[in-house]
């Protein structure tokens, strides 16, 4: 697509207002909230990620892609979901964190930070209902669910506090690291289409195997992680909805419930075998 398409201009419209959040955030002042640094990241990555794409497009080195190594449409929906869950979240988190009746210079921040979000939203709803797009697997239901589940796991990473002291907890974070860097190995090997089959290995095997032992390791944490974070530990009185270590500890509970609900379902779709998944 050309920079003057319906295409091209959201793409520059989700680089132009993520710069801008980006330089707004930095703007504001360094912080070591995990919350903040994630922001940072994510505001960089995403425009930097767009612009990647739409040089690619625009020297028509997609049409290369596509005959050689990848499905380029599936790619580049898979990434406006990606983005999109990403510039979402955070505009949601920083708005918890940030914003308060007297912070004009954070609200600011915090409408960027949504319009980001939107713009890439704008895309998948455009790629997926208006466009009728098919994914072969990032855009379709066996890549949503390691996007949604590597993306889960980040917040679940962002969102540790309070785990040094107890072996258990320890335990549990370890649970969470095991799975964590095979999930963009499996994507990218799925999206490379060559490399796929160049795998010495059944990668539909290896895939079950590692989901099976995913949901083992999330079924320990759901079940440590609030026992030995929250015995002697109700929610204090003084609990703001802003800020809150119990809270966040909490939030942590949570994401590892839906993770582990998320493992389970692919797990049991694999086993199905839909989705489109292709067997030897």
């Amino acid at each position: 697509s050309t920079l003057l398409s319906g295409r091209g201009g959201l793409h520059m419209a989700q680089i132009i207002l993520c710069v801008i959040t980006f330089i707004l955030g930095l703007l504001r002042g360094f912080s070591s909230h995990t919350y903040w640094i994630y922001g940072m990241f994510a505001w960089a990555f995403c425009p930097l990620m767009t612009l990647f794409i739409t040089i690619i497009e625009m020297f028509k080195l997609d049409i290369i892609l596509n005959m050689f190594c990848m499905d380029w449409d599936d790619f580049t929906t898979g990434m406006a979901m990606s983005s999109s869950l990403m510039t979402v979240s955070v505009a949601i988190t920083y708005a918890n964190f940030y914003i308060c009746k007297t912070c004009l210079y954070n609200w600011i921040v915090t409408v960027f930070a949504f319009l980001s979000g939107f713009v890439y939203t704008l895309e998948v709803v455009k790629d997926k209902v208006f466009d009728k797009k098919k994914g072969s697997y990032l855009a379709a239901l066996p890549g949503f669910w390691k996007v949604m589940e590597a993306f889960v796991s980040c917040m679940i990473f962002v969102s540790l506090t309070g785990y040094r002291d107890s072996p258990a907890l320890i335990l549990c974070v370890i649970a969470y690291i095991i799975p964590f860097p095979i999930l963009p190995v499996i994507i990218a090997t799925n999206i490379f289409k060559k490399l796929k089959k160049c795998l010495p290995f059944n990668l539909d095997r290896f895939v079950f195997i590692f989901l099976v032992i995913s949901v083992v390791l999330y079924i320990f944490a759901a079940i440590m992680w609030p026992v030995f974070m929250f015995r002697n530990n109700p929610r204090p009185g003084s609990c703001p909805p802003s800020y809150c270590i119990w809270a966040i500890q909490f939030m942590v509970a949570f994401l590892t419930v839906l993770n582990l609900i998320l493992f389970t379902l692919d797990l049991i779709f694999t086993l199905l075998g839909i989705c489109n998944f292709k067997r030897t």
